[in-house]
């Protein structure tokens, strides 16, 4: 027994990679009537405790050397800042050039969805990483603090733990995307520096913001591409040319035509610029192009010629009314004339002769870092930790809104302080409970009037609700300033004036010439209509 069991022994040898010979001479010292002495299973026995030794020494420093090389968070973090930075240039610098190759306007989408990605990350991150030191300073002071071995405290434990994880999980995903693209954009900065600058440079992201249209390059350019386009690339020179825009509600169909319009290059190359909406259509006759369309732009040095027509349609419109509508329009207007209608209904896109231009939504991550760019300016977020999460919780609020986006972005640039922030974040939230239960979870935002949006304002000072009723615009010489009736939305929210009976607000004034003014046509509630009004809707 004790022979087959050194067998047994030896043959598990084998599998520790022991030398052949070594091997062979233990062999040789099992068989019976060996001449090899005892001393031999001596060496053998050594010889496998040592390379047993050898491999777990190997692997105890090979396991200690990973550990010391993975980069801590704070290292990750200060990675993912460097890359951001220069990417943060490259996209900035062909904001300022004249980009007209689609592959290339292509590849910018691309870029700046992962430099709003990555800002987006980082963020989320520091806030949380602000909120962690806070909680640990709380529990440190806190002597009345509940246990580790507390089960309820160790359920919050492993949560934690669970997200600790899936954020450096997150984190790594970032980072090595970012990376990925930033080893590619060399030949894109080749092609970019042989672009032309643009006219007017902005010296920020911050006045950018108000000279350009955020996140709507590629589309700017497609629309820019229709109007400049010449005659003979669309066709005879009896057709009309014509370019459907397709987008929801309050997703820049407008902002976009009107950055167009307002383009050096478009009002050059048109004689005038007519714009109409849905009311002034119902006829389609060539009286109603004559007489009721807003002229936008005439170029005086012209004596006549190409028209360009803007065509809002805010309701549906039937086929037969448009047909109507386009021979009026091609019977009065010169060749190489151009018609862009948009609308939210995707209907019209029959009614193009290219391709039609569908808007989309802005990403979570755009959306954020067009909001945290009008709300902070130049001011760094990571400086004011506290207020960067208050903001990233109202840019969810907000749920993708432009005019949401532009009025809160102005009220808390104008109170830069935690305490306004933290009531202006309640107060959005009580507007945002209070809507959806009385319209359901169909409610999408309190800025846009599917139905009249109720608000409850900051100090309640009574019982009394206030309703938004509709929204409409005005040119700044059609509304005196010193209108006694008129209040601003932070007049409107926080204000300690409380209104009386029907009045207006002046929501924001457009920087795009001729200078709208946005209001809203407001009114004050008592309890007892609002319960009325949640009746009838049910």
């Amino acid at each position: 027994m004790r022979v087959v069991s050194e067998v047994s022994d030896i043959h598990s040898l084998s599998y520790l990679h022991i030398h052949p010979l070594q091997y062979h001479i233990a062999q040789e010292a099992l068989k019976p009537g060996g001449v090899l002495k005892h001393t031999y299973m001596e060496v053998i026995v050594s010889a496998a405790m040592g390379e047993l030794a050898s491999r777990s020494i190997s692997f105890l420093v090979d396991r200690y050397l990973k550990q010391r090389a993975a980069p801590t968070k704070e290292e990750r973090l200060h990675s993912l800042r460097r890359l951001l930075l220069r990417l943060h240039v490259v996209v900035e610098e062909a904001d300022c050039r004249l980009i007209t190759n689609q592959a290339m306007l292509h590849q910018l989408s691309i870029l700046k969805k992962e430099m709003y990605r990555g800002y987006y990350t980082l963020d989320f991150l520091s806030c949380q990483a602000h909120v962690e030191e806070r909680t640990k300073d709380h529990q440190a002071n806190n002597s009345f603090a509940p246990s580790v071995f507390n089960p309820a405290k160790r359920v919050c434990f492993c949560r934690g733990n669970n997200e600790g994880a899936a954020q450096a999980k997150l984190l790594e995903q970032v980072l090595c995307s970012i990376k990925d693209i930033t080893e590619d954009v060399s030949e894109f900065v080749m092609f970019l520096c042989r672009c032309p600058h643009l006219h007017r440079q902005p010296y920020n992201m911050y006045l950018l913001l108000d000279k350009f249209m955020f996140g709507r390059q590629m589309e700017m350019e497609h629309v820019m591409n229709f109007l400049l386009q010449e005659e003979s690339a669309h066709g005879a020179a009896e057709d009309l040319a014509v370019l459907p825009i397709i987008g929801q509600g309050k997703v820049g169909k407008s902002t976009l035509i009107e950055h167009a319009c307002d383009d050096e290059r478009v009002r050059s190359h048109f004689f005038q610029i007519l714009c109409f909406n849905g009311d002034d259509l119902k006829d389609a006759s060539v009286e109603t192009l004559r007489d009721r369309g807003r002229i936008k732009h005439q170029n005086r040095g012209m004596a006549g010629g190409r028209t360009l027509i803007i065509i809002e349609l805010f309701l549906d419109i039937e086929e037969s009314v448009w047909k109507r509508l386009y021979l009026a329009v091609r019977s009065c207007i010169v060749s190489g004339s151009k018609i862009i209608v948009a609308s939210r209904f995707d209907k019209i896109a029959s009614f193009g002769t290219t391709q039609p231009l569908r808007l989309q939504c802005l990403t979570p991550e755009a959306y954020w870092y067009f909001f945290k760019v009008r709300t902070f300016g130049s001011t760094s977020t990571e400086d004011h930790p506290k207020l960067t999460a208050i903001a990233m919780d109202m840019a969810r609020l907000l749920n993708g809104c432009f005019r949401a986006a532009i009025i809160y972005s102005g009220l808390l640039k104008a109170n830069f302080n935690h305490r306004f922030w933290t009531i202006a974040l309640a107060t959005l939230r009580n507007i945002r409970q209070k809507n959806i239960l009385l319209y359901g979870d169909h409610f999408a935002d309190v800025w846009e009037f599917e139905e009249p949006a109720y608000l409850r304002r900051a100090n309640k000072t009574s019982s009394e609700c206030l309703v938004i009723f509709s929204d409409y615009q005005t040119c700044s010489s059609e509304t005196e300033p010193e209108d006694p009736e008129m209040m601003s939305v932070q007049d409107l929210l926080f204000g300690s004036v409380r209104p009386r009976g029907n009045f207006k607000v002046h929501a924001w004034t457009s920087h795009l010439p001729p200078h709208y003014k946005y209001m809203f046509h407001c009114g004050v509630r008592r309890p007892q209509s609002m319960v009325a009004n949640m009746k009838r809707l049910k």
